[in-house]
């Protein structure tokens, strides 16, 4: 008998692959801020998420919640213009279900991105961040009966991030002039900034930056045998106590908006090279 969910990422996947011409090779999440990466891309096809069976809205700011699939880099990419995120209220299975609709429409590579807190203190606001691993402090979306048709039950996570992804994308952002830091990503529930202390902890435990999101993703992803690539803009660095208010939600979103472009044009090149 066909797991229920099988059948519901199944048909997601149908109704988009309908409305495509074809299958598309890379997936792409685009985070808080990060969305002008759709302006690269080529006979663009965009679908609502609202219009998609099964699929939840976003509501985060500086979530558009389409998908727009079309040409970008000589490949056929379908993007996420925002993602659904745990403190939206959000089930794990709810946030994680676009990367199975991916894995069922035949998508092999997922491309992440997000705005994220600098924690290491040699960081500023609009570095990128090559994801080399992370640190989940969320709900694993892994918990509850395992989908035996689609990945292991105890899946490894020794290499989240796909090596061979992350040295093409050195080569090309120094061939960009682009300076891309590398670092641990650390995912926590939000909706909170974190305090000071957490700030302190985390750097302790070994993160370099923080956000509310990615995590979830790349562990299914990886459950479903996508490979995966992760860079964080840095929209706000850690801070000690010196006023009242530091973090906003405002100013995250216009940090992540001025790192987009050279953002947008490190994947366009990384692809181009996939």
């Amino acid at each position: 008998m066909t797991d229920n969910r099988i059948i519901e990422f199944n048909e997601a996947a149908n109704y988009i692959l309908n409305r495509c011409p074809q299958k598309p090779e890379i997936g792409i999440i685009l985070g808080s801020g990060l969305a002008n990466l759709v302006n690269y891309i080529d006979n663009a096809v965009t679908i609502p998420y609202s219009e998609i069976p099964h699929f939840k809205t976003s509501t985060a700011i500086g979530h558009k919640g389409n998908l727009i699939i079309g040409t970008l880099g000589g490949k056929y990419v379908m993007t996420m213009q925002g993602r659904f995120h745990y403190y939206e209220g959000y089930t794990m299975q709810e946030v994680t279900f676009p990367i199975r609709v991916m894995h069922a429409m035949g998508i092999k590579t997922l491309m992440v991105s997000n705005a994220a807190g600098g924690i290491n203190p040699t960081f500023r606001v609009g570095d990128l961040m090559m994801i080399t691993d992370h640190i989940n402090l969320m709900p694993n979306p892994l918990i509850g009966k395992n989908i035996d048709e689609i990945g292991p039950r105890f899946p490894d996570m020794t290499c989240a991030y796909n090596l061979k992804l992350r040295e093409l994308a050195l080569t090309m952002a120094e061939s960009l002039n682009i300076e891309l830091k590398q670092g641990v990503y650390v995912g926590g529930t939000g909706p909170t900034f974190e305090t000071p202390a957490e700030y302190k902890f985390f750097g302790l435990i070994g993160g370099d930056a923080v956000g509310m999101s990615t995590v979830p993703e790349v562990i299914v992803a990886r459950h479903c045998g996508i490979d995966v690539f992760g860079i964080s803009v840095i929209s706000n660095e850690a801070h000690t106590i010196t006023s009242d208010t530091v973090n906003d939600g405002n100013d995250v979103i216009i940090a992540a908006n001025k790192a987009s472009e050279k953002m947008s044009l490190l994947f366009k090149k990384i692809i181009e090279n996939i």
